[in-house]
């Protein structure tokens, strides 16, 4: 069993399963701080709309799009001084906007990878919390979710609006992540855009274009985290469920998503999560493997299982032999 020789390496070298690294260093904070900026968009229909945004070139900001979907004018500002964007590059489906911002004259920051990013990580979050003042909220990622080239990241680092559009940084001062939305009701359920997506706004891989700012067109374009509840990722209908400990719909969910994606660990470990909790503990410990056999980092996984050898029960020397994963 993959997950038991990896526990017990793990315990016979006294290391911990991930080697965690700090949060984000003062020096870091003040560098990458300063290219993290404010945006105020006045609406049509009145008001303002407050986020963040993040510098990715001398006059160039990425922040979350509905933050600027129905703007009249955005400003960008930087050292006490008002900048207005000219033109947006807008990817709405995955809530990522590009302002062409000219004369802003920003230091870009350095991008990372989210592909390279684990369970437990420490990641900063980066924003104007409440519309105030930036605000550094340390945290680390909970979960990867896998999702149409990229990796949505879930962490603890708490935001809340104002620090739409902000940066997730990790402890080298690296973009990893846009700050983009949150639900309601949960611990831990603050979820970034991974930076693969600003890549593709960047690179243009994404087929879009600048356009001149104002009001987006009315139609069924939205983000993806804000679509109709059917229609929602499975990764944010797992959660929803997860919160409410809804467990048989969680293990009919993950059952499906386990069938079309039986390569990703997430359905596996979300399978098995549901089975321990419904009592059907050998299924669940099969689903558990599984999760270690196609995802070995993931620990959430390897963690249950541990805990799950340790509970009484009318076997608890069982060797199962390692499951079919597919």
């Amino acid at each position: 069993m993959r997950w038991l020789q990896t526990l017990l390496a793990l315990s016979w070298t006294g290391l911990p399963a991930m080697t965690m690294g700090a949060a984000l260093d003062q020096e870091s904070y003040v560098r990458v701080g300063a290219s993290v900026l404010r945006i105020e968009a006045p609406r049509v229909q009145g008001g303002f709309a407050l986020g963040s945004g993040v510098a990715v070139a001398s006059d160039k900001v990425v922040t979350n799009c509905h933050v600027t979907h129905d703007a009249r004018a955005i400003h960008v500002l930087r050292g006490g001084l008002r900048f207005a964007a000219s033109a947006q590059a807008s990817d709405i489906e995955h809530d990522i906007c590009l302002l062409d911002v000219p004369g802003l004259d920003a230091a870009a920051v350095p991008l990372g990878s989210g592909a390279t990013l684990s369970v437990g990580q420490p990641l900063s979050a980066l924003g104007y919390t409440g519309g105030l003042g930036l605000q550094n909220s340390p945290g680390e990622v909970l979960a990867l979710h896998r999702f149409e080239g990229g990796r949505v990241i879930q962490t603890s680092s708490f935001f809340t609006s104002g620090a739409s559009g902000g940066g997730l940084f990790d402890a080298e001062g690296r973009l990893v992540g846009i700050l983009t939305f949150r639900l309601r009701g949960g611990v831990g359920h603050y979820f970034s855009g991974p930076v693969e997506w600003v890549r593709g706004l960047l690179d243009g891989s994404s087929a879009v274009r600048f356009e001149p700012v104002g009001p987006a067109p009315a139609g069924p374009r939205r983000p993806y985290w804000q679509a109709l509840s059917d229609a929602l990722p499975r990764f944010l209908r797992a959660a929803v469920l997860l919160r409410e400990d809804r467990w048989s719909d969680l293990e009919v969910l993950a059952a499906d998503w386990v069938r079309d994606s039986p390569e990703d660990g997430e359905p596996w470990y979300l399978r098995g999560a549901a089975l321990e909790h419904l009592g059907r503990l050998p299924e669940a410990r099969d689903a558990l493997e599984c999760a270690l056999q196609v995802d070995p980092g993931r620990t959430p996984a390897l963690a249950r299982l541990a805990s799950m050898e340790q509970e009484p029960g009318p076997s608890p020397l069982r060797v199962p032999s390692d499951p079919v994963c597919r």
